[in-house]
């Protein structure tokens, strides 16, 4: 399964395993990023690629992503939207703002959380769940972090603040491989629920947030 099924068919995603795309950079974007890595540049403008790519196949017109003192992407007027990427995956999803109020995407590796991670991610309810959790071909502790991830990104336009993992307490559904997350911290939801898929190699998780 692939991100594309995670979300609305009013969602446009593009998205890309394996070496990420060569892509250029808009000017804009390339003056957004500064002076990094060429690794980190790589991985940027994999992600903006996918991101103007998404654009396309909405209907929009070709125009820079920029990104915010918070390092957010920048959508176009009419849009919104969320980029993931991480070793060997990247994805972007757009969608108008008539049909949606904010999305979320996340990709992992499909491998264990470090130990010390695990205990800042995951509230002593999750760890228990997780001690429990159903054997397969998925590590659960990654797929916490990444759900709550798409839930940070779906909350960060709306809220204008970021959330502590310890805000989210998450319920994973492996049946039907969905999540459900209570919101502590006041702001634009205080529960929201998203989808996962777990492909050979990644996690993967989208936030839709409805809008009309």
């Amino acid at each position: 399964m692939s991100l594309r099924a995670l979300l609305p068919a009013s969602c446009a995603v593009v998205e890309h395993a394996g070496r990420w795309p060569d892509a250029p950079l808009h000017p804009d974007e390339a003056r957004a990023l500064g002076p990094v890595a060429e690794a980190r540049r790589a991985e940027f403008a994999a992600g903006r690629g996918c991101a103007r790519a998404a654009l396309a196949a909405l209907g929009r017109p070709a125009a820079p992503i920029g990104r915010g003192d918070d390092r957010a992407p920048r959508w176009p007027a009419g849009v919104v939207g969320s980029i993931t990427h991480c070793a060997g995956y990247v994805a972007a999803a757009v969608a108008a703002t008539a049909t949606a109020r904010s999305l979320g995407i996340d990709a992992e590796p499909d491998q264990p959380l470090p130990a010390d991670v695990l205990a800042t991610v995951a509230s002593a309810t999750e760890r228990r769940w997780l001690a429990a959790a159903p054997p397969g071909p998925v590590c659960w502790d990654r797929l916490l972090f990444s759900a709550k991830e798409s839930v940070y990104k779906a909350w960060r336009p709306l809220a204008g603040t970021w959330l502590g993992f310890e805000d989210v307490e998450l319920t994973i559904d492996p049946a039907t491989a969905s999540f459900a997350a209570a919101i502590a911290a006041p702001g634009p939801f205080r529960r929201v629920v998203g989808r996962f898929a777990v492909t050979a190699t990644h996690v993967l998780t989208a936030v839709h947030v409805a809008g009309g």
